[in-house]
């Protein structure tokens, strides 16, 4: 049980591979003391465990020796037990001892400094010796000429020392060449391989088969959420599986700890592009399910708008896996994500037009002052809306031409929509001409009014008819009432009918309209009467 917990939490710590490389950010200390360059690479507790598993597969025992706290050998006995210290390192690894995970090693030249051990402590593995777990500790020491390095500490060299069994008499050159690959023997290789694949293989042919089953007792797959989901996220599911069953059992497998380190170190590049692929596929799911259902009510702009969280969301996801699986193999990303920063900066001042009217797209969907079919008046345009877009609206002016409108422009317009309209409103002005007696305009008011009662789709509450004011050539009689329908055509027939109807009823009351006339008045005194014409200035015609 501590075996599965110590590599399960191992697990975590590859999957939250940026966490334990920047925690020194995290707690606010974000400045590190500079150290000078290192010959074995010993400046960070993984760079330093990097080196002396990269120095063991060599079989360098001398190499390996200077990862120890130990002072330089003088004397080849001295540099004799130094190797010896190293070989006897390996065997206790490869007999059931673990070291973190690549990922799982921070990369900050001070260390973790969010757990229980001080400062310059960082432990980086465990020992099993004698049925006894022992720390695998790195501490970190100044060695000469300013430069702070990470060593195996004392501590750890004195279990080794007591503990640790005798490694084996160093086997010919000849024959590690033969049997070895990378430092590691061809059947320890084989042997992690092939759990790797029986793993992934047999969870994979169990999600088949329970997405079999499913298909089987679910009648539309593409309307179940339940079949959609499951189809989704059982293939990366089981992969996911896969690396952490391998986690589990290969780190208890009495094999070389060279291929165990390396495997582990990409399988957790192969569990972050499972949690990718998992992530990608069930956005695709649910990005459908909802697509669907946008269909299904004919919210078609709205489809526009999950597209593009859809691929914004993709893009995010990759991005991160990207960050993490480049941080495994070792990679620094800090100044690659400072250098996309700026770019991105870049980028952004370069398109604000284009992220203006996706801006503006997401504004329109989500207020939805128009829909697909409306017809509105956007500043000076009138028409039908035609297609609601990521970058543009298009409208069908009732000269049949198409307007599109950039949606950073239409979100900032006034937008007039008459397609919510709940009723139409009757609002003319009848003209009745001067001189007729007030009794026949108060009939020719009652008439309108009577008009707009006895009309079935006339709104009775507030509808009218009174005399509005005296023009320059007729008594203007305002009629105002609504008409209770939504449909615009309908609207406009009613309108026609009431029309007509007053006027037929007007005539018949002998009440006249009026049309513009304008009448000249003029006293007496400013009459002209015309002189008569002498005969010689009368024509033929006129003297005849």
């Amino acid at each position: 049980m501590l075996v599965i917990k110590r590599l399960l939490a191992a697990l975590l710590l590859t999957m939250l591979a940026w966490a334990p490389a920047h925690a020194q950010e995290a707690s606010g200390n974000t400045t590190a003391p500079a150290v000078l360059a290192d010959t074995y690479g010993r400046e960070t507790p993984r760079s330093a465990v990097t080196g002396l598993v990269k120095a063991l597969g060599e079989q360098d025992y001398a190499r390996a020796a200077n990862y120890f706290e130990l002072a330089p050998p003088n004397t080849p006995r001295a540099a004799a037990a130094a190797s010896d210290l190293a070989r006897r390192l390996q065997a206790a690894l490869d007999s059931g001892g673990s070291l973190i995970p690549f990922a799982g090693l921070s990369n900050e030249a001070t260390g973790r400094i969010d757990d229980t051990l001080p400062p310059e402590q960082e432990q980086v593995g465990t020992l099993n010796l004698e049925g006894k777990e022992e720390p695998i500790l790195l501490v970190r020491g100044d060695v000469g000429e300013g430069q702070q390095l990470w060593r195996i500490s004392n501590q750890t060299i004195k279990v080794l020392r007591t503990h640790a069994p005798a490694p084996p008499a160093a086997a010919p050159a000849e024959s590690i060449t033969e049997t070895s690959v990378a430092g590691a023997p061809v059947l320890d290789w084989g042997l992690l391989l092939g759990l790797a694949a029986a793993s992934f293989i047999g969870l994979r042919l169990l999600a088949s088969l329970v997405l079999m089953g499913l298909g089987r007792v679910v009648r539309d797959r593409e309307q179940s959420s339940t079949f959609r989901f499951s189809h989704a996220a059982l293939p990366p599911l089981s992969l996911f599986l896969a690396v952490v069953g391998f986690y589990i059992y290969a780190d208890a497998l009495p094999v070389s700890i060279v291929a165990r380190q390396t495997l582990l170190r990409y399988a957790g590049i192969v569990a972050w592009v499972a949690l990718a692929w998992f992530a990608l596929r069930f956005v695709d799911a649910i990005s459908r399910l909802i697509i669907a259902r946008m269909q299904r009510s004919q919210r078609r702009q709205a489809v526009s708008v999950i597209t593009l969280l859809r691929r914004s969301a993709k893009v995010l996801l990759l991005a991160i896996a990207l960050v993490a699986i480049l941080d495994t193999l070792g990679i620094d990303v800090t100044t690659g994500i400072a250098a996309l920063g700026i770019g991105g900066i870049a980028l952004a001042l370069g398109a604000q037009k284009t992220i203006e009217n996706l801006v503006g797209s997401v504004t329109v969907i989500v207020d939805r002052p128009v829909q697909v079919g409306d017809f509105c008046k956007v500043g000076d345009v009138l028409g039908t809306v035609e297609d609601v877009g990521m970058r543009s609206t298009r409208i069908r002016t009732n000269d049949r031409t198409v307007v599109t409108i950039p949606n950073g422009n239409f979100a900032s317009l006034q937008i007039e929509n008459f397609a919510p309209r709940d009723r139409f409103l009757f609002n003319p002005v009848i003209a009745i001409e001067y001189g007729i007696p007030a009794d026949k305009l108060r009939e020719g008011i009652s008439i309108v009014e009577g008009v707009l009662k006895e009309h079935a789709q006339i709104d009775r509450d507030g509808a009218r008819a009174t005399l509005a004011g005296l023009g320059e050539s007729s008594l203007n009689v305002e009629v105002f009432s609504y008409i209770t329908v939504t449909d615009a055509v309908e609207a406009i027939h009613i309108k026609q009918e009431l029309l007509l109807t007053i006027l037929e009823r007007l005539e018949e009351a002998g009440v006249g309209l009026a049309f513009p006339t304008r009448t000249l008045h003029l006293p007496e005194a400013l009459k002209i009467t015309r002189a008569p014409a002498k005969p010689e200035e009368l024509s033929n015609s006129e003297k005849e």
